[in-house]
This record gives structure tokens, sequence and C-alpha cells, in this order.
């Protein structure tokens, strides 16, 4: 198979992992409404047993780079789709606390495989890296905006065990055709990706700090917000609304994520990636504050500008990595990345219940509202260091 043909499928299929990885995550926080009904136990019960499964996502992306190179980035995504098939029926089948727990934390070690590797991939075989990274987070999105949606469709129609067996009996048959049509890892695109050099700079150290910073602070936004946005919808937007209606409005919030990674894929191969980030990280802050003193519309509105900025953020983020790290370390740096992003996001789901319960969701968002200042902070502490690094160089070449 020639090297075209080969990046033209691996991206393909790296796309639909990348929208599976955010749907099968984000089904139980919706699924949830209605095994609450179902079994009797409070919002605050169930989510928690989530816990597992949101820090698995993130811890156990740290070893995620080496095994892809050890083994093969086609062998680990190829694991993923299994892995992520085989824990959904698994979820479906729980009948008990520690089953749900077990299982939710078996999907969560699956869904740590995309990440890493999967933006390895797409950075290897991409040949405009801005355009090609926006549409990899336009599939994710779309994977997140309907998962609210479906899940509520397959929940009130068939029960809540459907809304697990139907995507887990599809990422069965994406991992099956994945083996059938991509024979190898391959080089790819590599030599073209992003079609510009690898930044280097003088002060890696004030960057790299400032940067995980906003790593951390976005991966709290971004989880808080996923997360609890059916729960929200349900009780802030209006209360009794029926649960397919709930999860429609939870999809329509999403969309707008979609449009705003395609536009950032754009501008990321004409602007400069700091004055980017810059700007757009002064959303979330200005949404999530909106969202967290209004109900109804001014909410919805606040989410919509929540939901951009912290779907573009990430764009900006791999889009950081690519152009600032050698091709040889990028996929250890992935894991990195998604390890400090992930990890430290795991634990809002407790943090969601502990707030939800003292203060509502107003509390909630408000919280999230104050890491989004953070992620403002580190922005500009970002676009000073590479202006003052600029300046130098220029000085220099005089």
């Amino acid at each position: 198979m020639d090297a075209d043909t080969l990046s033209r499928r691996t991206l393909r299929f790296v796309n639909v992992a990348h929208a599976l990885d955010h749907f099968v995550l984000l089904i139980y926080p919706t699924a949830v409404l209605a095994i609450a009904a179902q079994t009797g136990l409070s919002y605050g019960e169930l989510i928690t047993l989530a816990t597992g499964a949101f820090v698995a996502f993130g811890l156990c992306a740290l070893p995620m780079g080496w095994l892809a190179d050890r083994f093969g980035r086609r062998t680990m995504l190829a694991i993923f789709f299994f892995g992520y098939g085989l824990s959904c029926l698994g979820v479906a089948s729980a009948g008990s606390r520690t089953a749900f727990m077990v299982w939710l934390c078996v999907l969560g070690l699956a869904s740590a495989i995309y990440h890493p590797v999967g933006s390895t991939m797409l950075v290897t075989h991409a040949r405009r890296l801005g355009r090609d990274l926006g549409v990899n987070g336009v599939w994710g999105n779309v994977g997140a905006a309907t998962a609210s949606g479906v899940t509520a469709l397959l929940a009130s129609g068939f029960g809540w065990q459907a809304a697990f067996v139907v995507p887990g009996l599809f990422c069965l048959a994406c991992g099956t055709a994945f083996l059938a049509l991509v024979p190898g890892d391959g080089e790819g695109s590599q030599a073209r990706a992003g079609a510009k050099p690898v930044l280097s700079v003088a002060r890696p150290i004030p960057l790299l700090i400032v940067f995980v910073c906003a790593i951390m602070a976005g991966g709290m936004t971004f989880n808080i917000t996923t997360i609890a946005l059916p729960k929200v919808v349900d009780e802030r937007v209006g209360d009794g609304l029926p649960l397919m209606l709930i999860g429609s409005v939870a999809t329509l919030v999403f969309a707008f994520g979609a449009l705003t990674q395609l536009l950032m894929g754009r501008l990321i191969d004409r602007y400069s990636l700091p004055v980017l980030f810059l700007g757009l990280s002064i959303l979330q802050p200005l949404g999530l504050g909106l969202a967290a003193v209004s109900t109804g519309v001014p909410l919805l509105i606040g989410l919509v500008l929540t939901m951009a900025a912290l779907y573009g953020q990430v764009v900006i983020n791999d889009a950081m990595v690519a152009r600032y790290v050698p091709p040889v370390y990028r996929a250890r740096a992935y894991s990195v990345r998604y390890f400090l992003g992930f990890t430290v996001s795991g634990f809002v789901v407790p943090l969601i219940a502990l707030l939800h319960d003292r203060g509502g969701f107003g509390f909630v968002l408000g919280v999230a509202a104050g890491f989004g200042a953070v992620i403002v902070a580190a922005a500009l502490g970002f676009f000073l260091l590479t202006r003052r690094e600029a300046a130098r160089s220029l000085a220099a070449a005089e």
C-alpha cells in the first residue's frame, strides 16, 4: 500500500476513534438519569461511581505513548476499539454498584489509549496540520455532542442497557475493519506534517510551566462542564423536561464546539499559536461566569461560549505539542499532556457531587469559572514569554 493511501485510511479511523472516545465516555453521565429513576439511587451516588473511569482516562494515558513506541500504534488503536466495545457490554451487564465501578474503570482504561496514540498518528499522517487537527477535533466533538442525545434516545426507547450495547457492538465492528484495512503504522506524511519546522525556544522551562498550568486547569473546566451538562440542563433550563429533550439540548450546546474546532484548525495554519491561545482563553471564564449566575436562555448562551473555548483550546494544545516537540518525542509528549489534563480532571466527578450538594450547579459552574481564569493567566504568560523570545531573537539577528 502506498503512503498516501495508508495516510488517508489511517486518518479516517483516527477520526472515528476520536468520535467514539468522547461518545462512549459521556454515555454514563446521561444514562445515569435513567439508572437513577430505575434504581432509586441519587444522582450524587451514581455519578460518583464513574470516578474510576475518569481517573483511569488520565492516569493510564502516561504509559500509552511508551507502549505505542514498543508495540506499534496500529496495535494500540486496535486494542482501543476492542477494549471499548467489550467494556461497554460489561457496563450494560452490571447489576450492582461494584460491577458498575469495575466495568467503568475498564472503560476508562480503554479510553486512555486514544489521545496519546491517536494524536501521534494524526500528526504523522497529516498533510496540513491545522486543517487535519481541526477536522479531527470536529469528529471528537461530534462524538461528545451526540452522546447525550443518542444515549437519551436509546435509554428512553429500549432501556439504559441499550445505550451501552449499541455503541459497544459498533466499536467491535470498527476494530475489525481497522485491522483489515490498515496494514501497519507507516511513516505516511510525517515529513510534511504541519508544513512547518519544529519551533525552537531558548527558555523552554517557563513556557512548559505555563503550558502545564493551562493543561491542568483546562482539564478541570472541560470535565466539569461536559460531565455536568445533562444535569445542568435538567435543573436550570427546564425542570421536569423529558430525558430525550434534555439530551437534545445538551447535544445542541456541544455542536457549537465543533464549529470552533474547525475554525481554529484553519487559523492555526495562518496565525501565531500564542495569539490564538490568548484570545480564545478569555471565553472560558466569561461563558462559565454567565452560566453560573443565570438560567434558561442566558445559561445556554454561557454554555455555548464555554464549549467553543473548551474545544478550541484542545486543538491549540495539540498543535503546540506538534510545533514545539521533535517527532521522536511526540508520542511520549502527548502521553504526558493528556496524563496531566485528564488525571487531575478525573477527580472532578466527586467534586461535582460535593459542590452540587453544597450549592447546586451555580456553585459548580462558579468554581469552573475560577479554573477558567487560571487558563487566561497561563495563556497571557505564554504570550508574553514568546513575545520576549521573539524580540531577543530579532535583536540578536540585527
